[in-house]
């Protein structure tokens, strides 16, 4: 069976739900859960349902916003990933309480921070 890619946008609705988006085939399908892997399960359901895309065959790449960035991975300190960003944590903590909306050019730098920060984690070794 072959993978389908399809990006999933997750946003953070209020008391703690996400919501989630996909377009396919021009038809915009959207659900919300309290966790991504309900909300992952929803989408594909959808999926199923409006074009019979088979669930085992889908394969989502999460593009998250910035609140839901927070909760989903919600052991990030954000005045720690603020100073590895350069930017002031309280303005950091107003993007991530939906507070204010970062600009592109922020919402870009804080993108490229988690990502250098990964792939740091990922050169650990770790010796006993």
């Amino acid at each position: 069976m072959k993978t389908i890619k399809i990006p999933l946008t997750i946003e953070k609705g209020e008391r703690e739900i996400l919501w989630g988006r996909v377009e396919y085939n021009q038809n915009l399908l959207t659900d919300f859960a309290g966790n991504v892997s309900e909300l992952e399960q929803k989408i594909k359901n959808l999926l199923w349902e409006y074009e019979e895309v088979h669930p085992e065959s889908v394969e989502f790449e999460h593009q998250f916003d910035i609140s839901a960035l927070f909760q989903r991975f919600n052991f990030l300190k954000i005045s720690t990933i603020a100073e590895h960003a350069g930017m002031n944590p309280g303005l950091l903590r107003q993007y991530v309480s939906g507070a204010k909306n970062p600009s592109l050019e922020q919402a870009k730098k804080i993108e490229i921070t988690l990502h250098r920060l990964a792939a740091e984690l990922q050169k650990v070794v770790i010796v006993v």
